[in-house]
């Protein structure tokens, strides 16, 4: 799995507020935790006005650059802005987002053309996001199709079938999965990914919702998510998943995470 951590994001009360104040050691805290938790990129959504967003994105990630060296994910749900800020990561990472929305691939596409960054792609168009499995695998090919225009492999592309919240869906798992099915028929080199927290929105025990979701989405194929790697209990629910689909050899990977400390109870030197 690999995990792209959700913290340093504007819509986040906490991460609104340094932001605000230009609280320095408080995006550098947010960087550092998440990548010793494992963090494979880190997401970076400043989530402002759009008069200040590429220069308040501009400052997050000179913070974050400076702290880790883990890749970012440069999120905006403007492509303008993300075409803006691009030049100044020091290293590929991952483009949050593109969709058949406002021409974003038409953007997107062409500035990650001959490099090694990936992108999310995620299901939806002009008309939103389609309540059918049907749509959203019509979705995927034209953007994986606008993809291959520009030497971009499926095998770059994070596709996000967009997973409804459970409370107002109660379809929506079974209709994530039979998506990620599809599109991995299709495309057996893509990868899926998801925004972890969406399925428990409006829900009580979101972590709950969240951990279990999280175990029948790697089972169907998962491939990526944006989470929250601090919380140790949904980090746990990940290594132990894929221990017992037999995806990590003599569990391994879950033993290195216990013995370092990323799982199970804290320890602590008292």
């Amino acid at each position: 799995m690999i995990i792209i951590g959700e913290k340093i994001n504007g819509t986040i009360p906490s991460v609104k507020k340094a932001i605000e104040q230009k609280d320095e050691e408080f995006i550098r805290s947010l960087a550092i935790r998440q990548t010793e938790a494992g963090a494979d990129y880190l997401d970076v959504c400043a989530s402002t006005s759009p008069d200040v967003e590429v220069d308040t994105l501009l400052w997050m990630m000179d913070i974050i650059q400076n702290a880790v060296d883990t890749p970012l994910c440069i999120d905006s749900p403007n492509p303008h802005v993300i075409e803006k800020v691009f030049p100044y990561a020091k290293r590929p990472g991952l483009i949050n987002s593109v969709s058949e929305e406002g021409g974003k691939c038409e953007i997107i596409y062409p500035i990650i053309k001959g490099t090694k960054w990936e992108v999310i792609a995620l299901t939806c168009d002009n008309r939103g996001i389609p309540k059918d499995i049907q749509t959203r695998v019509e979705i995927t090919k034209v953007l994986v199709e606008k993809a291959l225009t520009y030497d971009i492999s499926p095998d770059r592309i994070h596709i996000d079938p967009l997973v409804m919240a459970l409370s107002a869906d109660n379809q929506s798992l079974l209709n994530f999965v039979e998506t990620l099915k599809e599109v991995k028929t299709l495309y057996p080199t893509i990868k899926v990914t998801s925004g972890l927290s969406n399925i428990s929105f409006g829900m009580p025990l979101r972590k709950v919702v969240n951990q279990h979701f999280l175990t029948l989405a790697i089972d169907a194929g998962m491939d990526s998510a944006i989470l929250d790697p601090c919380n140790r209990d949904l980090v746990t629910t990940l290594y132990i998943t894929d221990a017992l689909l037999g995806k990590d050899r003599f569990c391994r990977n879950y033993l290195n995470a216990y013995r370092k400390n990323k799982i199970g109870p804290l320890k602590t030197d008292a």
